[in-house]
């Protein structure tokens, strides 16, 4: 997972932190932190954060890797 700034499908950024591991399942999760507002921090599963969704009848990134820090 490359840290850095990311933009949201929906046109907000996010800066990846980090990466973490599910205590039990294992399951590979992004820590990554709001740009704007009180810049919560958020946890997605990592499938989840990297995959394809439908927009305007294209296929895009939920999360467009933007920049490093």
């Amino acid at each position: 997972m490359k840290l850095g700034i990311y933009e949201h499908h929906k046109g907000k950024m996010y800066e990846v932190v980090g990466a973490a591991t599910h205590t039990e399942t294992l399951e590979k999760l992004v820590v990554y932190r709001a740009m704007y507002g009180k810049k919560k921090l958020w946890i997605r599963p990592f499938e989840m954060f990297n995959e394809k969704i439908l927009k305007d009848g294209k296929m895009i990134k939920r999360f467009k890797f933007i920049k490093s820090n």
